[in-house]
């Protein structure tokens, strides 16, 4: 493999574990900054705060790296579809899935190392100018010893690591599945019924998503008893979109059908549906991250929003409660989302890779439609609207997801005292969302699309 190749494959890796390994070091060390800023004579509850603002922190690092996780691991099984021909190869002479496997995990542990090391010298440098700045700005108080390392940040380092390395690990999964005679061939991707036919993933999505729905209807009926009703919807919500994740490969190929009728009847919007359809295992990786971090940040904005209306209905008669309340849910709700947002640009990174490899591997397709007779105009339409694509059903998906997830958690903890509600959308924050959606799918498709016109049709047919 070529060494440029090899570092474009592996960019987004790094860039990922980078922006995990940040986020989780800077919540840590901004954690003991905060502790370090309440005043002496409340000390000794210092403690129990501390413990607090970790236990929050540690929920949204876990979000990160959950997002992570399927992002890198979506990545590596495109990077194992690219590599088909030279793991044919090493199978032929003798080497074993295991060890194919071992390598590529390698790479993983070594690309994680080296993101999360970036990510855990950037969130340092933040922190000391946080710290320097801080207190001559008003935003901490001066003349405090405000710590600017915590061993947590190194625990988080290994952990970005070796999530980093199980992802790999889990993406390359399909080299047991190479055998000697693809050594003949390029890129490979599952055709469509092979994808649709793996009944073990398949029984476990099912197996997830039903379990989650009846874990969410019960949380959903309890909440009318017991605010402790969120803790079995959390559950339900966990295990059931785990369960739509897993089955990416049955959910997102119907959905891009519908959105591919959207496209037009041009031959590059033709072209764009069909390959999104072609290789749905392909689309599904693209997909889902983007499903992830939508979902996430929708959820959030519409959990927090339907939770201080419920609440603000049930302590109706305390208008000076609900004064504070609205003021504090306001700020709560802006940080709750700027800290998922985080997630969501670790999945935007996702759909962007995952794109570029793809246009990057396709390179022989792109050379033969060139024969054919496609102009270059029509090959960037074509990539611009396999990204359009791909954005609209994602975004579809995950502010369906992130609704109902979001009014169920407000639901099972407020409905015991606010009784059933409609959920309250925060249309500023979702109209953000759709934006940002937007805007993602021209700078995803931008680099793959000059990359695609670029393609000579000699040399894309010369290739082995």
């Amino acid at each position: 493999m070529r060494v440029g190749a090899g570092i474009r494959e592996h960019a987004s890796t790094v860039v990922v574990a980078a922006l995990s390994s940040l986020f989780a070091v800077a919540l840590i060390l901004f954690t003991g900054i905060l502790t370090a800023s309440i005043e002496p004579a409340v000390i000794e509850s210092s403690g129990t705060f501390r413990v607090v603002l970790m236990m929050v922190a540690l929920v949204f690092i876990l979000i990160a790296l959950y997002v992570g996780a399927i992002v890198t691991a979506n990545t590596f099984s495109t990077i194992i579809a690219g590599r088909t021909r030279t793991i044919a190869l090493l199978r032929l002479i003798g080497s074993t899935s295991a060890r194919v496997r071992g390598r590529v995990a390698g790479e993983g542990l070594v690309v994680g190392l080296v993101g999360a090391i970036i990510g855990f010298a950037l969130a340092e440098g933040l922190c000391a100018a946080v710290v320097a700045l801080g207190p001559g700005l008003g935003w901490l108080p001066a003349e405090r010893d405000y710590p600017l390392f915590d061993p947590l940040a190194v625990v988080a380092v290994a952990v970005v690591a070796l999530t980093t390395w199980a992802a790999a690990w889990t993406g390359s999964r399909r080299v047991a599945g190479v055998s000697p005679i693809a050594a003949t061939g390029a890129a490979v991707e599952l055709a469509p019924e092979r994808s649709r036919r793996r009944p073990a993933r398949t029984v476990w999505s099912v197996v997830l998503m039903i379990l989650g729905a009846s874990l969410l209807a019960i949380g959903l009926v309890l909440g009318f008893v017991t605010p402790l009703a969120l803790f079995i919807a959390f559950w339900g919500g966990l295990f059931s979109f785990t369960g739509i994740a897993l089955g990416a490969h049955l959910v997102m190929p119907p959905l891009l059908g519908i959105s591919g009728r959207m496209l037009g009847r041009g031959v590059a919007g033709r072209l764009a549906a069909a390959n999104t359809l072609r290789h749905p295992e392909r689309s599904a990786r693209s997909t889902i991250g983007l499903v992830i971090g939508v979902t996430l940040v929708t959820m959030f904005a519409v959990a927090l929003s339907s939770y201080e209306t419920m609440a603000l209905h049930a302590f109706a008669s305390d208008a000076e409660l609900e004064a504070q309340m609205s003021d504090t849910l306001t700020v709560t709700t802006a940080i709750f989302t700027g800290l998922v947002g985080f997630s969501a640009v670790i999945a935007a990174v996702g759909l962007v890779n995952t794109l570029s490899l793809s246009v990057l591997q396709r390179t022989r397709e792109l050379g033969l439609l060139r024969v054919l007779g496609l102009t270059g105009a029509q090959m960037r339409r074509m990539v611009l609207a396999e990204s359009a694509q791909m954005t609209v059903t994602a975004l579809g998906l995950g502010l369906l997801l992130g609704v109902f997830y979001g009014w169920t958690a407000a639901q099972s903890l407020m409905g015991s005292q606010a009784g059933l509600m409609a959920p309250t959308i925060p249309w500023p924050i979702l109209a953000g969302v759709a934006v940002f959606g937007g805007s993602l799918a021209l700078v995803a498709a931008a680099a793959p699309a000059r990359r695609a016109i670029r393609v000579s049709p000699v040399e894309a047919l010369a290739l082995d």
